[in-house]
């Protein structure tokens, strides 16, 4: 068990190192400030330019825009299949979240660029295409669905009877119970399921390219993005030299977001478990 343990691990140490040893030499020689505060991406331009803000700042509201949708659709998912739903209910709508979750990231895209993109064309004429940041937020918040609901539902599930019985007893209302009781209760595990969707939605890439447009600007609701993960697919397969060392860099971007939120949610969680002890 030690073994695997230190396997599981060293996994993520492994990781951690080959990112920071990709990423860091191009990062220095082209500079933090530039790279990540820099407007303009041209990296085969005569004089190449690697700035990623614009990315950046198309993942941020990409993500955001996803988690402000998705979590409150998914966490009333998740109560309405733990406390109210009927059992006739629950044996559908439970395989209907699940498949949700098995369905290849490619089918999001098609379903993104065939669905979601004409109809964004028709509601806004004149102002968009149709492949833009709002493409992107929908996209995202459908697919971190299944994982809000699914990790809630059970975080729900667990919350000891005797609290809602106790709340009941005081004569609190079942929607009362519910939302002063047993959601503050199973806050640790929802907040689980929040970071497992943020890091499904900014770490996602095939479904994304087929709806962002890819163009690297500052994002607009209405308007064409490039996401980090975007930009590497994009770029990697010809990318040479300086260039694909900064992709690596973009990776260690992308790396360290990811270990910021899951910290900044740890605390929150920690916080509030204190709070309640």
């Amino acid at each position: 068990f030690l073994l695997l343990a230190c396997v599981s691990v060293g996994s993520v140490a492994f990781i951690t190192f080959y990112m920071f040893i990709q990423g860091l030499p191009a990062i220095f020689q082209i500079g933090l400030g530039e790279f990540l505060f820099g407007t303009q991406w041209a990296p085969t331009a005569a004089e190449p330019s690697f700035g990623i803000a614009y990315m950046v700042l198309a993942s941020l509201f990409g993500t955001a825009g996803a988690i402000v949708i998705g979590v409150p659709i998914g966490l009333m998912t998740a109560v309405f299949l733990a406390e109210l739903a009927p059992r006739w209910v629950t044996a559908v709508v439970r395989p209907a979240v699940e498949l949700l979750a098995g369905i290849p990231s490619v089918i999001y895209g098609f379903f993104g660029m065939r669905v979601v993109v004409p109809l964004l064309r028709d509601l806004f004429p004149g102002k968009t295409n149709g492949d833009s940041l709002l493409a992107v937020i929908l996209i995202l918040s459908i697919m971190i669905l299944p994982t809000i609901v699914n990790v809630a539902e059970n975080a729900l599930r667990a919350v000891p009877q005797s609290y809602k019985e106790a709340s009941l007893a005081l004569g609190n209302t079942q929607i009362g119970t519910i939302f002063k009781v047993q959601i503050p209760a199973a806050r640790s595990g929802i907040l689980a399921g929040v970071i497992l969707g943020v890091g499904r939605a900014i770490g996602e890439t095939m479904a994304i390219i087929m709806v962002a447009g890819n163009i690297v600007q500052f994002p607009e609701l209405l308007g064409a993005v490039r996401p980090l993960t975007s930009g590497i697919t994009f770029e990697m397969g010809y990318a040479t030299g300086l260039h694909r060392q900064a992709l690596f860099g973009i990776g260690l971007v992308l790396f360290a977001f990811i270990m910021i939120i899951n910290i900044v949610f740890n605390i929150i969680s920690r916080k509030g478990a204190a709070r309640r002890a």
